[in-house]
């Protein structure tokens, strides 16, 4: 990727943040950010070896879906993945489709690798990082940094192990050596230990099978239905996604059965 083109990236990564509620260093909570950004959030469990996430255009709705079947921290950063297609390329483009390939930084892909660099200048800006290994490394320069810095870095940026390390060494604060020294380092100790150790966020590294639709999608679905153009078993369906139920909902139905009861005496009452 050429520099210039890097530079309108992260220009764009920084107007998007500009726009976020943000912590010390990181972004508070993404998944919130979208309703600011314009897109239609949809997360759902559809399974560990299914696709990560997609973005699509439909008619005025930017549509972003992430799978929730994938630790937090991954599915943070296909979140911001997503919203990178979505700045960067739905131009051009009417869907992007993610898996652990494209998501990983393994594909050579023009707008993937596009998308990935967002991504990393969305959750961890350069300046960022800086400040971070400044203020709360003791003597960086000197020292290494350990397993324990990093997991404290993914507390901060919201961000897996990986991508921490992957950020680090992209922005030249430590070497291939180091990394695989790190690397080493959290395949002895596990994430999740780390994690405690800290006092950092655990959830990062699970996975919360999580389901969040939006309403006017479930008010779609309910329009449907009351025009007869799904069955009641597809209306439960949508409904149980929200943790709903058809009683929850009753005030938002009509009697579909009206006409045809009509119908039935009509009959009924020529044949007598």
């Amino acid at each position: 990727m050429q520099n210039h083109r890097k530079r309108e990236i992260r220009i764009k990564a920084e107007s998007f943040r500009e726009k976020c509620k943000v912590s010390r260093y990181g972004i508070i909570n993404l998944f919130r950010e979208c309703d600011r950004f314009g897109c239609k959030l949809l997360r759902y469990p559809l399974g560990r070896e299914a696709d990560l996430g997609f973005v699509l255009k439909r008619e005025a709705d930017t549509i972003i879906f992430t799978n929730t079947c994938s630790r937090l921290s991954r599915e943070i950063f296909t979140l911001a993945h997503e919203i990178g297609h979505a700045i960067l390329h739905l131009e051009s483009t009417v869907s992007c489709i993610d898996d652990a390939f494209t998501i990983s930084g393994k594909s050579t892909d023009k707008i993937e690798q596009e998308a990935n660099y967002f991504a990393a200048c969305l959750l961890m800006p350069g300046d960022e990082v800086d400040k971070f290994l400044d203020l709360e490394v003791e003597k960086f320069r000197k020292n290494r940094l350990s397993a324990m810095d990093i997991a404290r870095m993914m507390s901060e940026f919201h961000v897996s192990f990986d991508m921490a390390l992957n950020r680090l060494e992209n922005l030249g604060k430590i070497g291939c050596d180091e990394r695989v020294r790190l690397d080493n380092e959290r395949n002895q100790s596990r994430v999740g230990n780390l994690l405690r150790c800290v006092g950092g966020n655990g959830r990062l590294n699970e996975i919360t099978r999580e389901i969040e639709i939006p309403y006017e999608y479930i008010d779609y679905v309910i329009y449907n239905y009351n025009h007869n153009a799904i069955p009641r078993e597809t209306l439960e369906k949508a409904l149980d996604c929200c943790h709903l139920t058809m009683e929850d909902i009753s005030d938002k139905l009509v009697c579909r059965r009206q006409k045809d009861d009509d119908l039935d005496e009509l009959i009924g009452g020529l044949e007598d």
